[in-house]
């Protein structure tokens, strides 16, 4: 009789628990729900967007790989261009050491053709012979000129330039001291470049 009383308490406390289940709030039901559906979606990448984003990450790939042929093509063509410079730059160096004295032989050519037809006359006097000597000294100033080569020819009393001038001597002299006395040979200079000193005597100090 006993063992029939708990029986019956036992199957209506079950009764009670499954009835207190199915008549549960409904939003606790939807959340357990959800919370269903996403230990569902962790347990894996659904298929069409893992492609989703290995095609963006191939398509990213292509992009880089486009932009570095471009770089390394510029890279290339930059690198042509300056060996090109290069090279001409030491041609046009090589032709300027080569072809430098070109400019002043073309001028002097004249001159030596004079002095050449000038020996070749027998008989001259002396003052055909000062005329040749002045029409050759012409030409050869004409080609001075031309390749600017310049004269260094101070004048007595003009500042000694040490730059320009060389003092052989020194004499006593009314002028004021360190300034040129006598030219005994004139220098010259090809531009802004002595190329050889005037030789001066220069006033000693008083």
């Amino acid at each position: 009789m006993q063992d029939q009383e708990n029986q019956e308490l036992s199957q209506q406390g079950n009764g009670a628990a499954q009835t207190g289940v199915n008549s549960a709030d409904p939003a606790t039901a939807a959340a357990a729900n959800e919370a269903a559906q996403a230990s569902a979606g962790q347990a894996g990448v659904p298929p069409t967007a893992e492609a989703s984003v290995q095609a963006e990450l191939e398509a990213q790939l292509s992009a880089t790989e486009a932009k570095l042929a471009e770089m390394h093509d510029a890279f290339m063509r930059a690198k042509a261009d300056a060996e090109n410079i290069r090279r001409r730059a030491q041609e046009d160096v090589s032709k300027a050491h080569k072809f430098a004295i070109e400019s002043f032989a073309e001028a002097m050519v004249p001159v030596r053709d004079s002095l050449e037809m000038a020996l070749k006359v027998e008989s001259q006097t002396v003052e055909a012979i000062r005329e040749g000597v002045e029409m050759t000294l012409k030409q050869l100033t004409a080609a001075f000129e031309k390749n600017r080569l310049v004269e260094v020819m101070p004048q007595a009393g003009e500042k000694l330039d040490p730059n320009k001038h060389q003092a052989v001597a020194v004499v006593p002299s009314e002028q004021e001291a360190n300034t040129v006395v006598a030219v005994l040979q004139k220098g010259y200079m090809i531009a802004d470049r002595l190329l050889r000193p005037a030789i001066v005597t220069a006033a000693a100090p008083k």
